[in-house]
């Protein structure tokens, strides 16, 4: 990075102590236990910010391996490189735990509109999605607004590829047509499903992602559209137009191959049966770089146990940071953490993942009893003067999930304001996008939380 903006960093590092105890004066009475952690929480703050340490590793991460998609040679380096740079880092009971992971392959593809006029459009195949025939699938389209569209012209969708034009409103209530909308289709006898891409318009970005294949349906082929491809096609139905397109995907899987969980360890000191866990997820999609979703979530979250080695700050809970595999098409990391501590996840005293990027870290998510809420809004005063200080809910993460669920254990997860939506799952998602300033604070935030959660005497309950 460049030298000024190195020296900004130094600058708000040594500005950041100080400004940090100040601002924690005015605490309630009920709080004042926190008091005993602002000068280890001033420490971790001012070398989190006093270097783009966080940015140049994700960088490095991207730019060496690219996408890491489940069953791809860029993941598996990926994960061995994380393990070797884990041990330069000084963490303890760095290892790697084996999970079978689906192999899907994206292989060529491509769409265009053949009638009335032949033009190209802007695609990408979903994940898991089965492939066309080697000449593909050639057929006329019909736009349906949503489900209830789609049933209301059920005797016009047989023999016909079926547009889900579903303008984004949020992740959870739009991604449904993308999860579930080629088994909708298919069982009306549509040859072939298009999504308009979950996330908001921008420049003719596709955004990818897994669906799911409903039992007992036919598998048929489904890919995203640009917000402008779909609302193209609209706008020809619209006029009475009747587009016809041809899909071309040579998609398919391939058997299971063999991964890997990364897991490296700061023991605690006095109980170190006892864990904080932070991660996120070391797989991404085939685009891009996976630099916002998830590698950023990696970096910050193993940040917290490169700070704290650094920094000699040996809590009494052990800190364990945990890169998992395979969250964008199975999950299948997930499970297998779960199955495999299933007789130690009562010893888990927080669960933190960090999958929602890192452009403008503003907040986390927590999940748990109110006396754990309590204690999470008077740590996170502590990350006031880095503005990482509001608590909402809930706190949760599809790697978190299964083992949080298993156990019942209290669950964070790192929030951002920055339009993360933009870029998921797109060739946009590079590093580029990211603010080294940002993934500083990140770093920071996440940091002081695993620490003092780890650190104070009485359990989080």
């Amino acid at each position: 990075m460049h030298n000024r903006l190195r020296l900004l960093l130094l600058l708000l590092a040594l500005a950041w102590p100080p400004f940090t105890v100040a601002a924690h004066t005015t605490r309630p009475a009920d709080g004042l236990w926190v008091n005993d952690y602002h000068d280890a929480a001033a420490r971790i703050i001012g070398e989190a910010m006093s270097s783009t340490f966080a940015w140049d590793r994700l960088a490095l991460l991207g730019d060496t391996f690219g996408h890491r998609l489940s069953g791809s040679k860029g993941l598996e380096d990926a994960i061995q490189w994380a393990v070797a740079e884990m041990n330069k880092d000084g963490l303890e009971n760095v290892h790697t735990e084996p999970v079978k992971v689906p192999h899907w392959v994206r292989g060529q593809e491509s769409a265009e509109i053949t009638s009335p006029r032949q033009r190209p459009l802007v695609m990408l195949g979903l994940g898991n999605s089965v492939g066309t025939p080697a000449d593909g699938i050639e057929a006329d389209v019909l736009v349906v607004r949503s489900f209830e569209d789609l049933d209301a012209h059920g005797d016009r969708v047989k023999g016909r590829i079926v547009l889900y034009n579903v303008p984004f409103t949020n992740y959870n209530e739009t991604v449904q047509f993308r999860g579930n909308g080629a088994s909708r289709a298919a069982a009306l006898g549509a040859l072939a499903a298009l999504v308009r891409s979950v996330g908001p318009a921008g420049l003719r970005l596709p955004h990818t992602g897994a669906l799911r294949y409903a039992d007992g349906v036919r598998q048929i082929p489904a890919a995203a559209l640009s917000t402008e491809d779909a609302d193209l096609l609209q706008r020809m139905q619209d006029r009475g137009t009747t587009p016809r397109v041809r899909l071309r995907m040579d998609a398919k899987f391939l058997p299971d191959a063999d991964s890997f969980n990364v897991v490296g360890e700061l023991r605690g000191r006095e109980r170190p049966e006892e864990v904080v866990v932070v991660g996120g997820h070391i797989d991404s999609w085939d685009v891009g770089t996976g630099s916002t979703d998830d590698g950023g979530g990696c970096v910050v979250t193993w940040e917290a146990l490169r700070i704290m080695k650094k920094l000699n700050l040996r809590p009494r809970r052990t800190v364990r940071v945990v890169l998992w595999t395979n969250e964008e098409n199975g999950t299948r990391g997930a499970n297998a953490y779960r199955d495999l501590y299933r007789d130690q996840l009562s010893n888990h005293v927080l669960m933190l993942e960090s999958d929602s990027g890192v452009l403008r870290p503003s907040s986390f998510g927590f999940t748990g009893s109110d006396a754990a809420r309590t204690r999470i809004k008077e740590i996170a005063g502590l990350l006031r003067g880095i503005q990482i200080d509001r608590i909402g809910s809930p706190g949760e993460g599809a790697d978190i999930g299964p083992s949080v669920q298993a156990a019942n254990i209290p669950s964070m997860s790192l929030e951002a304001d920055g339009n993360y939506f933009l870029i998921h799952h797109t060739p946009a998602d590079t590093i580029d996008k990211i603010d080294p300033i940002d993934m500083s604070r990140a770093s920071a935030a996440v940091a002081v939380m695993a620490y003092v959660v780890a650190e104070m005497p009485e359990r989080l309950k």
